[in-house]
């Protein structure tokens, strides 16, 4: 970039974000543009309250490189890359060269199948472009998280939450179709790793497309994408439990299916699914979802939730039970980290 279309930085080029991460009610699997992250259909999600990270990124002239500090410890390899390559459309947008330390930090387990990069790079769109000096509409910063991580692109937006696949950089963007207030849903993770998986989601996209299934699992998505909406708009659980579960499975079918396969599920998980299945056949209002990862979400009216979690610490292997209500949009903190 010439010297002549560079910008003096803000006065105090740093800013702090918080975002929740987000459990897919219709998955997100497989992308037909890698680079831009453009899904091959679209999904619905909720936000997670109560679980969160928290970012602060501070563009600083003196550092020769991006920083990125993680729960306390440096980053450095493909997971500052992703972060870098944020960065620089950040510094492309803002006419600025400055490198940046990016300071983040959860309250859950990372690369755990709870979304971890979700609510990571809508913080870091958030911060890093308050920092930089931009004022980025909701949909430029769907856009722009999406970018670092497809399923980030839903926890800009509060609540209930739909992401269109659209047809270009442009129009594929996540957008909220219901408040955090419209329903009041809870999501019971059942914890039976705290492991980073193997593999992430990044590299599981990409084998998407070699299982025989997912040409099937894509067909029919505007389907559940359609069944889903209508239940969380017209609040009809049995309607929600149903493709929800189905939505589940089948993106787990592909994974098993996909060239080399990816499982996932541990003996535990299967037991969490089986076990919510019945308690709902039993007439307890409750269903199960599992993200590219062994942890089972169970989702259930909030009046619910105590029980169903007490319920669930009682499966053998699940160590520990997060309870999320449905959460808000990202959005800046006035304070920076350690202050």
């Amino acid at each position: 970039m010439r010297k002549g279309y560079l910008r003096k930085m803000p006065s105090d080029p740093s800013a702090t974000a918080f975002a929740n991460p987000n459990i897919a009610f219709i998955k997100y699997w497989g992308n037909r543009d890698e680079a831009l992250r453009l899904p091959v259909n679209g999904s619905i999600s909720m936000n997670l309250d109560g679980l969160f990270t928290r970012t602060t990124v501070s563009f600083q002239p003196s550092l020769p490189f991006d920083e990125l500090i993680v729960n306390g410890h440096d980053v450095t390899g493909p997971g500052l890359e992703r972060v870098s390559a944020i960065l620089d459309l950040i510094r492309g947008m803002a006419r600025i060269e400055e490198q940046a330390e990016v300071i983040s930090e959860n309250n859950f387990p990372s690369g755990a199948g709870i979304a971890s990069s979700a609510s990571a790079f809508a913080a870091l769109a958030l911060a890093a472009g308050k920092a930089a000096g931009l004022e980025l509409s909701e949909r430029e910063l769907s856009r722009l998280a999406r970018r670092g991580s497809g399923s980030a692109a839903r926890s800009v937006p509060a609540g209930f939450v739909e992401w269109r696949a659209g047809t270009s950089d442009e129009d594929s963007f996540a957008f909220s179709i219901a408040p955090p207030e419209h329903w009041a849903l809870a999501d019971c993770i059942a914890v039976v790793s705290a492991v980073h998986k193997k593999t992430g989601s990044t590299e599981g996209h990409a084998l998407a497309g070699t299982s025989p299934l997912q040409a099937a699992r894509v067909e029919d998505a505007p389907r559940r994408l359609d069944i889903c909406r209508r239940a969380i708009l017209e609040r009809d659980f049995e309607a929600l439990a149903s493709a929800v579960e189905l939505d589940s499975d089948m993106m787990h079918a592909v994974m098993m299916t996909s060239s080399p396969a990816l499982h996932y599920w541990q003996p535990a998980s299967l037991a969490v699914m089986q076990t919510v299945r019945q308690w709902r056949g039993d007439g307890i209002p409750a269903c199960y979802t599992v993200d590219a990862g062994a942890n089972v979400h169970v989702v259930c009216p909030e009046k619910e939730a105590q029980e169903i979690a007490t319920r669930l610490r009682g499966i053998a292997g699940v160590t520990d039970v997060l309870t999320a209500r449905a959460g808000g949009p990202a959005k800046l903190l006035e304070k920076n980290l350690g202050d």
